[in-house]
C-alpha cells in the first residue's frame, strides 16, 4: 500500500508548528511534502495556502494541513482554489466531523490557539477519520456542484464584459 502523502505549508506564526507537526507525522511514516515556510520572517500566508491547496487538488498529495496564527486565513485563502474543502479547527470533534461528514481534503490550524500536543491530536484524528458517506455524499455534491456553477457564471460574466 502506497504512503498516504501529506502537503504541509504554514507562515511564520505557524512555522514552528507546521515543523513539529512534520516531525509527528514523519515519524508515523507519512510521506510528507513541506511547502515551506521555514522561518519565523514574516511572509504571506496566501503564498503557503494556494500552495498546499495545488498539491491537494492537482494529486501531489491526498491531503493538506496548513499552519497559521488562527487557521482562519489560511482556510480561506485554501477555499479558493477548485476541489478544496479546507476546514479550520481547534478540536478533534471538529477534526472528526470535517472529514466524517465533509470529507474535507485540507486541514487549518492555528498556531496561536492550540499548542504542539493538541495539534497531534486534532492531525491525528482528522487523518484517521474516513469519509462517512451516505447522506454526507450527497451534500459534499452539492457543494461541490456550487463551486462549478460559481466557476461557470464567473465565466460566463467575464465573457459578457469583454463582448461590451
Amino acid at each position: 500500500m502506497a504512503l498516504m502523502r501529506i502537503a504541509l505549508g504554514a507562515d511564520h506564526a505557524g512555522f514552528e508548528l507546521k515543523d513539529q507537526i512534520k516531525q509527528h507525522l514523519q515519524q508515523q511514516g507519512f510521506d510528507v511534502r513541506d511547502e515551506g515556510t521555514s522561518s519565523s520572517e514574516s511572509v504571506d500566508y496566501p503564498d503557503y495556502a494556494r500552495a498546499v491547496a495545488h498539491d491537494v487538488s492537482e494529486q501531489r498529495a491526498d491531503l493538506g494541513i496548513l499552519v497559521c496564527g488562527s487557521g482562519i486565513g489560511m482556510a480561506i485563502t485554501a477555499n479558493k482554489v477548485d476541489g478544496i474543502r479546507a476546514a479550520n479547527v481547534s478540536t478533534e470533534y471538529e477534526a472528526q466531523m470535517s472529514r466524517e461528514h465533509n470529507n474535507a481534503n485540507v486541514l487549518a490550524l492555528g498556531a496561536r490557539i492550540i499548542n504542539a500536543e493538541a495539534a497531534f491530536h486534532i492531525v491525528d484524528k482528522w487523518l484517521a477519520t474516513p469519509f462517512a458517506g451516505g447522506r454526507h455524499e450527497r451534500r459534499v455534491e452539492k457543494i461541490m456542484a456550487i463551486e462549478r456553477e460559481e466557476r461557470e457564471d464567473d465565466a460566463a460574466g467575464a465573457a459578457a464584459v469583454r463582448e461590451s
